[in-house]
Parts: structure tokens; sequence; C-alpha cells
């Protein structure tokens, strides 16, 4: 009896500390998950976890487009689809899109005025886009500037291109040749979207292919790859800049950058250098260079006398006031 007593006892004192134990664990884990919940880090990750989770959705593409105030035909699947590609890979090339989003700011003020000026459709500006994103870019193919000229064609359109002066690199310069391109592109044409193609292929390879084919349709044309998605590509972006925030761009006309303020100097004399020239004029060579970019070497030896507009920056330009 006195066995049986002892041996109940310690199984009854067994039974004890294993509930005890499995309880304890049971709110160890309780508080664990509690404190991954109320920790103020870990709730940090969590939320810049959601917040660079990225949400891939199917572009939005509208109802009706128009480039040049001529309209897309989107009831043809292959026009809506080759739209879609170019909106899909603008909006989610991010970085590339949202600075050129600002730097809009910077430089549409001065190409709207000057394709108005010359009879040229205000949506000709995101032609430009689609050339460079707004900046001075040099391609494979040796194509120079805001729009991209090559040397020949720059100069067939009145732009000096040479060792000192590059007016490939002048935006407003190249934008008045990039007009008269297409102006006599429009004369051959009668069609702007046909224009905006020749300034992508050539007027000649595009003469080749409109016979060829026995179509003067954009939209019909079987074309090479880079130019059947030239015209998607600008009517991409002008659906984007015209409605960033709808495609996850949220940039205020105050976050845009500020165009440039400068006074002009006109100089028809030899330079021997630019660098000097800027101290006398109260800058440095930097900022000579940023404000004028055709200038490409530390001289301009202007045996003509050619008179030239320089740029010189104002007293707060650096810092914006």
């Amino acid at each position: 009896m006195k066995k049986t007593f002892i041996f109940l006892s310690c199984l009854i004192f067994f039974l004890i500390i294993l509930i005890v134990y499995v309880n304890a664990k049971g709110d160890n884990k309780t508080n664990s998950n509690t404190e991954k919940c109320i920790c103020s880090d870990c709730e940090k990750k969590a939320n810049i976890n959601s917040i660079n989770q990225q949400i891939i959705n199917v572009i939005h593409v509208p109802e009706s487009v128009s480039f040049a105030g001529e309209e897309l035909p989107l009831s043809y699947f292959d026009v809506r689809e080759s739209l879609e590609r170019e909106l899909n890979q603008i909006t989610y090339s991010h970085s590339q899109t949202l600075l050129t989003i600002r730097l809009s700011g910077r430089y549409f003020g001065i190409i709207d005025s000057i394709l108005k000026k010359q009879g040229i459709p205000d949506d000709f500006k995101y032609l430009c886009v689609a050339e460079s994103n707004l900046q001075n870019a040099i391609s494979t193919a040796k194509a120079v500037g805001f729009w991209q000229f090559l040397s020949g064609v720059g100069e067939y359109y009145g732009l000096e291109i040479n060792e000192e002066v590059d007016e490939r690199y002048n935006v407003e310069k190249s934008t008045v040749a990039a007009s008269k391109y297409l102006k006599e592109s429009y004369q051959k044409y009668h069609n702007w979207t046909l224009a905006a193609a020749s300034y992508n292929m050539g007027t000649t390879n595009l003469n080749k292919v409109i016979e060829n084919q026995q179509t003067a349709n954009y939209y019909d044309l079987m074309l090479n790859p880079e130019t059947i998605r030239y015209l998607y590509r600008i009517a991409a972006y002008k659906i984007i800049f015209n409605n960033p925030e709808l495609y996850g761009f949220y940039i205020s006309e105050n976050e845009k950058f500020k165009p440039f303020k400068y006074r002009e100097i006109t100089v028809n004399y030899p330079i021997k250098s630019i660098a000097k020239f800027a101290k006398k004029h109260g800058t440095n060579y930097k900022m000579i260079k940023l404000l004028n970019p055709w200038l490409r070497k530390n001289t301009l030896t202007n045996k003509t006398k050619k008179s030239y507009k320089i740029k010189i920056p104002t007293e707060n330009f650096r810092t914006g006031e």
C-alpha cells in the first residue's frame, strides 16, 4: 500500500511538471508572436517590405490617342498591342522616366516655343523625348544631342559642326534644325505621322518602303523594328507625361527642374581660353560648359569673326535663388 502511494505521488508530480512545461512553452510562443507584431523595428521592416513590394498591373491604354491631330487606329489589335508595349517599357523604366519628366520642366518651355514659331505641332516635343530623354546623348551611330542629328544631316539643316563648335548640343538651334526637317517631310507626305517616321529612318528609305508595299499608311507598313516602334513610343510618352499619376509617377510642378537663369552676351572675336573668359564674367569653366555644351573645347578660334551668343549664369544660378 505504501509503495502504491509513493508511485501515484511520483506520477502526479511528473504530470504536474509536464503540464507546467507545456503551458510555459505555449506562452513563450505566444509572446514571441506578439513581439513580432509590436516590436517597432520589426514593424518598420514590415512597412518597408510592403512599400518595396512592386505591384505590377496591366497597363492602362486610353480609348483614343492622337499624335499631331492624327488618330491612332486603336481598334486594330496590332496597333493597340504595340502602344501597350511602349507604355509598359516607359512606365517600368522608373528612374529614367522620372528623370525625364523632371527635365521637362527645364526644357519643354524652350522646345514648345520654337516648335510653335516654326509651325510644327506641339506633340513633336515627345519625339525629342523619344530620341534623347531630353539629354545631350550620343548614339552608337554617332547621332548627337536632344534631336539626335548625324553630322551630315545637322550641317545640311544649318548647324555648325567642328572640333570647337557643335550646335547639335545647342537645344535652341537643334530644335530649329529639326523643325526644318519635319516641315520638309510634311510637304512630301502631307501627314505628320509619316513625317515622324521619316525622322527615324530617313525619307529615302521610307519612300522605298512605301513604293514596295503600295501603301502610305504608317499603320499598314511593315518597317524595320526600330521604326515600327517609333511612333508608338512617342505616343506613349505623350500619354504618360499628360497623365503621370495614372502610371505611378507623382511629381508636382515644383519638383520638376527649373529652367536655367542666365544672360547672353554676343561674342564675335576669338576666345583663347574659355576658363579665363568665364572668370572675367564672374563664373567658372564648368558653368559656361553647362549652359553652352555646344562649346566643345577650351578655345573658340573664330577666325571668321562670327557672332555667337554665349549664356552667362546669373549671380545665384547654382543655388536657384
